[in-house]
């Protein structure tokens, strides 16, 4: 009997032993310090994380090692002298090992969607380049959209360090890719992107609170979304107006529920309009388009891919009556594989159902309208036919928070501020063409900002003139575009270590995302070094 109580007593002591040591605090790290990082070299940088309080906390990297203690919050930080530029190395934080490490120059890129632009989007122009691209010395971290109205946040959502292949490449940002490519090949050290952007974003939502006091109608405007439930209000009725919108579209579109739909291969459409597609179109709802086209034998017998440009505003595209693709927005290339077996011999038909939110509907011109087959090209421009499908009202607008005051600084700047980095890269303007006036006082103060947050007085800053954009047809639109190309010239102009990088020349008037981002990011590449080989 003696024997079994101590048994169980062993056992007990055994289970609450494991629990303790299990239960444990480990130290915890942010995004940024992982695997496959890439520090700066030539200066001081930190490594932080957090902890239990009172915890030791012992960063080794070098076969140096460097000591704190965690404090009361569980916060703890060290700061590791200046490396030449390196590796791959590791670095051990108590008992988490860190891998592939590499030091080299690291720049932040920001701004809207030009910089969010990923390499998969401009693959017209250089599909041959990205496909067979590695790298292991160049590295990108991109941060996930998130907002916060609150206050600066302590990290980001999960995300990774990613090395530059082919794969990799698609997710890259584009203008980032060519810069750091380029700038690799100048000056043969690792180079490490933080791509913090977000397609939209106006320049007060990378603005803290302390900077947005300057400008009282925006640190107003934040206050207004500090409460998170008027937010979730607001997305909730949003959703439902949109869903039942999508839903009293569906019912009413004919197309969609006669007993041959409009899609269908051998639906009769003998006495739909025959129009071309840079027509000019009105109303909200659904419109109808379809187009015949005769292919041999031969060309049936292969894939193929459907070029259909750009349209206003959503689109579902049917071959032959199988649906080949959609996509719900205006901006990106309609580009749909087709398989060979929905392809026949002879009459062939491509119907597009588009969708206008905002009364529009459009084909935005000279851009590629086609069916791929091998070397073969098919022009779908000329004339279709057409049939309205079911006539709305206007689908009305979303908010979109992110593009408030101060959320994506508190979100996806605040909590990358302790990384040292030796450059900033701004692309960003499009969303602020509107208010040009107010644009150089605006930029400056979130450079001031950004040198703040990030301890770094000196920071070089490059901003990126906008591109060209809009028909020159369009006067006012222009003037305002020129007004805000203005504007970052004067903020270049009047602020130390800021560079204009010209762009203006590599537009597209058709297009407010022009393709030709390896020019731009060779210009990049160029003023970063003569910057560095300046000092």
């Amino acid at each position: 009997m003696v024997s079994k109580v101590s048994n169980r007593v062993s056992l007990i002591v055994g289970f609450l032993l494991c629990f303790a040591l299990g239960s444990e605090a480990k130290v915890k790290l942010p995004m940024l310090v992982a695997d496959g990082m890439v520090l700066q070299r030539n200066q001081p940088v930190s490594v932080w994380g957090w902890a239990d309080a009172g915890e030791t906390v012992q960063v080794t990297f070098q076969k140096k090692s460097y000591t704190t203690v965690a404090d009361a919050g569980g916060n703890w930080q060290v700061t590791l002298p200046a490396h030449k530029p390196g590796g791959p190395y590791t670095m051990n934080i108590n008992d988490i090992q860190l891998n592939n490490i590499l030091i080299g120059d690291v720049f932040f890129c920001s701004g809207q969607s030009n910089m969010e632009l990923p390499v998969s989007r401009v693959l017209d122009l250089y599909r041959a380049e990205a496909e067979a691209d590695s790298n292991p010395l160049i590295r990108l971290i991109r941060i996930p959209l998130t907002y916060n109205f609150h206050a600066p946040q302590a990290d980001v959502p999960a995300t990774s360090w990613q090395e530059l292949t082919p794969k990799q490449a698609m997710a890259f940002s584009a203008v980032a890719y060519f810069f750091a490519k380029d700038l690799f090949a100048k000056t043969h050290v690792p180079v490490g992107i933080i791509n913090s952007s977000v397609g939209g974003s106006p320049v007060e939502a990378w603005m803290s609170e302390d900077a947005l006091q300057e400008f009282p109608k925006y640190f107003n405007e934040k206050q207004l979304y500090e409460c998170d439930a008027y937010i979730e209000q607001v997305k909730k009725v949003e959703r439902a107006r949109q869903q039942i919108w999508n839903n009293v579209l569906y019912r009413g579109d004919a197309g969609l529920h006669e007993s041959t739909p409009w899609y269908a291969a051998n639906y009769d459409d003998s006495s739909w309009k025959i129009v071309t597609l840079f027509d000019t179109f009105r109303g909200n709802g659904s419109h109808w388009f379809r187009k015949d086209m005769e292919l041999t034998a031969a060309q049936a017998d292969e894939p193929a891919t459907l070029r259909l440009g750009c349209m206003v505003d959503a689109d579902s595209v049917y071959v032959n009556g199988t649906f080949v693709g959609t996509i719900a927005y205006q901006y990106p290339p309609r580009i749909y594989s087709v398989p060979a077996h929905l392809l026949k011999a002879g009459k062939n038909t491509i119907t597009i159902r588009l969708i206008s939110y905002g009364g529009t509907p459009s084909f935005v011109p000279e851009k590629p309208y086609k069916l791929i087959i091998g070397t073969n090209e098919i022009n779908l421009e000329g004339e279709w036919k057409y049939k309205p499908g079911c006539p709305m009202v206007a689908a009305g607008g979303q908010t979109f928070f992110q593009y408030k005051p101060e959320g994506l600084y508190n979100a996806m700047i605040a909590p990358l501020r302790r990384y040292t980095v030796c450059g900033a890269v701004w692309y960003q303007g499009e969303s602020n063409v509107g208010r040009h006036h107010e644009y150089a006082a605006l930029l400056t103060g979130m450079i001031r900002d950004w040198r703040t947050a990030f301890n770094q007085p000196g920071l070089p800053f490059y901003i990126i003139e906008l591109a060209g954009f809009l028909h020159p047809s369009d006067v006012q639109g222009q003037a305002a575009w020129a007004a805000l190309r203005t504007a970052q010239a004067q903020v270049a102009a009047t602020n130390r270590r800021v560079t204009l990088i010209q762009n203006s020349d590599l537009g597209e008037w058709n297009d407010i995302h022009p393709l030709g981002k390896k020019p731009l990011g060779i210009r990049l590449s160029q003023a970063v070094w003569s910057n560095m080989n300046s000092k």
